[in-house]
């Protein structure tokens, strides 16, 4: 009995741990970690890899650019066209 208690503190412990920041940070929101709607991910040039494999190996216009499939780059926050 003692070795379930002692086992159910470190999980609690531990999710308080691991969620310690989201909890009391002012907005409360989850950090943004999609490539698409995170404005420092996208200065950096860091793209996401559906769009790169689209620009590497998919369909071009005949301006050269990208052609998306019907749902190819709208989950991504490519801006093929």
């Amino acid at each position: 009995m003692e070795i379930l208690l002692a086992s159910v503190v470190l999980v609690a412990l531990c999710v308080f741990g691991l969620c310690f920041n989201i909890i009391f940070r002012k907005d409360g929101k989850f950090p943004e970690t999609e490539i698409e709607n995170n404005k420092e991910m996208r200065k950096r040039g860091i793209k996401c890899a559906k769009e790169d494999e689209i620009k590497l190996w998919g369909k071009k216009n005949p301006d050269g650019t990208p052609q998306c499939s019907d749902g190819g780059c709208a989950s991504c926050g490519s801006d093929c066209r």
